[in-house]
């Protein structure tokens, strides 16, 4: 049985907003019969895009995360519902129906995740649906996916097995999987919400001048095993990524026409080292 999921790609998104207003446009103030009721077209967010900030200056590296309703297979909302006001579709997809629900706000309260949204109004629990009103009506993928300039976000509709498989594959994640809801929400590239970097340059000292050193070579060692390697750019710079984000002693060496520096140091935070000079 194929079921769908959403693959978001945080490397690619550039918080343009494009699949926020579609979900908007979609939901507010319009009514899918059996899908769902109008939401307010002011507050009601049925998705949103947080902002992760590692570094600082010239070294601020900013990652969008477009979050909404995971359609957990596992999923908390159904297990607070009562009526059957919260159905899973054979196809993936979570509903929660507009009359059943109606009153029921444990059904919001549920969610790890903060993504059912509570109607006060209607006093009715909310959230993206997954377009399924326009899947059923022969949609290819949902609107938010159309919407998307940078192709950030991919639907895919597959086996379970299959979509395992994928995720080991290329390393997509969940949020929080710790909660085991299931979710069906994939992220590629996540890590770098959780990783640090470390960025520097490399200069050589001739007298009173320093330039920069282009293709210096630059080593970075962890617990005296893991190495990373890589060169400096046009601009003398060098970055690595994909560090812990707990404190952690690493080493940096340079290397270049024969000549060595190096540095150790206790990695807590992203950001960038004093610059490593070279006498020529």
């Amino acid at each position: 049985m194929t079921k769908w999921n959403m693959v978001l790609d945080v490397d690619r998104c550039n918080n343009c907003r494009n699949c926020f207003l579609s979900v908007l446009d979609e939901y507010a103030e319009n009514e899918h019969t059996g899908y769902s009721a109008p939401i307010l077209r002011k507050g009601a967010h049925l998705m949103e895009i947080d902002t992760h900030e590692r570094g600082s200056g010239q070294d601020l590296d900013v990652t969008y995360v477009p979050v909404t309703c995971n359609h957990c297979d596992d999923a908390p909302c159904m297990k607070a519902a009562e009526k059957g006001a919260v159905y899973k579709r054979r196809d993936g997809i979570v509903i929660i129906d507009p009359v059943k629900s109606k009153g029921q706000k444990q059904i919001a309260k549920a969610c790890p995740f903060g993504r059912v949204y509570w109607n006060e109004e209607l006093q009715i629990p909310q959230i993206w649906t997954f377009d399924a009103h326009l899947l059923d009506q022969g949609w290819e993928r949902p609107r938010m996916a159309d919407a998307c300039p940078t192709l950030a976000i991919e639907t895919v509709k597959c086996s379970d097995a299959e979509m395992e498989s994928r995720a080991q594959r290329e390393n997509l994640r969940t949020l929080q999987p710790e909660l085991g809801t299931k979710p069906r929400i994939y992220y590629r590239n996540l890590d770098r919400i959780f990783e640090n970097f470390v960025t520097g340059s490399v200069l050589v000292k001739s007298g009173d001048t320093l330039d920069i050193v282009e293709g210096a070579e630059v080593v970075l060692r962890r617990n005296e095993r893991k190495t990373i390697e890589t060169k400096t750019d046009f601009f003398g710079d060098f970055k690595f990524t994909g560090l812990s984000c707990e404190p952690t002693e690493i080493e940096i060496e340079v290397r270049h026409d024969g000549k060595t520096g190096s540095r150790r140091m206790t990695l807590a935070r992203s950001g960038r080292v004093d610059p490593f000079i070279l006498e020529a």
